[in-house]
């Protein structure tokens, strides 16, 4: 049942593609702040969100980020190749279980202390998406594997061990620019500025 107090209405959704994901045509209805109504028309890319995560090893000061090709970076100019944190579409799982899956995948470590930091938008005027990310910690007994996630999914996952401080310089400099792995880098600065009183 519509709500009088929703300055939104939904009005007609017509999918025009249903492939890897949905993108639908919406019109909606919207009050504005000073009484009116208007009316527009958005494109939105439909999927069940994602999950990402950042392991790092306290003792050698190193973090486990992924280097791989996405055809939307080469279309805006880059040439593709983005350094990020291990991440996947949920598929169902519940975000924990997927980010388990994808460390092993992508980077052959299990990981360990995984806790979940934030979960946000990474578009939401295009996209109904939301990334749920994860921190968690790492040591050498925690590999179970190369990595270099699956083949038969057109992956080819560069495995990258980096020094936290490089990984900050990095997001400084611009090498290191997809959002997540900004942001998960963030928190994980955070968390040692508060845990040892590091000057990072």
């Amino acid at each position: 049942m519509p709500n009088d107090n929703d300055p939104i209405r939904i009005l007609e959704q017509e999918t025009l593609s249903d492939d890897y994901w949905q993108l639908s045509k919406v019109t909606f209805s919207q009050r504005r702040r000073d009484g009116s109504e208007q009316e527009e028309t958005r494109e939105v890319y439909h999927n069940a969100g994602g999950a990402a995560v950042l392991l790092y090893n306290r003792d050698k000061r190193t973090v486990l980020l992924t280097r791989q090709f996405r055809i939307g970076a080469r279309l805006a100019g880059h040439d593709g190749f983005i350094i990020e944190v291990p991440a996947g579409m949920l598929d169902d799982a519940d975000p924990a279980t997927r980010v388990r899956a994808e460390l092993c995948e992508e980077t052959g470590f299990r990981g360990h202390g995984l806790r979940k930091v934030i979960e946000f938008f990474p578009n939401p005027s295009a996209l109904t998406e939301t990334v749920h990310c994860f921190l968690g910690e790492y040591e050498e007994r925690d590999r179970k594997g190369e990595g270099g996630g699956k083949e038969e999914e057109g992956e080819d996952i560069e495995v990258l061990e980096m020094d936290i401080d490089e990984a900050f310089r990095q997001v400084k400099e611009g090498g290191i620019n997809d959002a997540k792995t900004v942001i998960l880098l963030q928190f994980l600065r955070e968390e040692l500025r508060q845990s040892n009183g590091a000057q990072l």
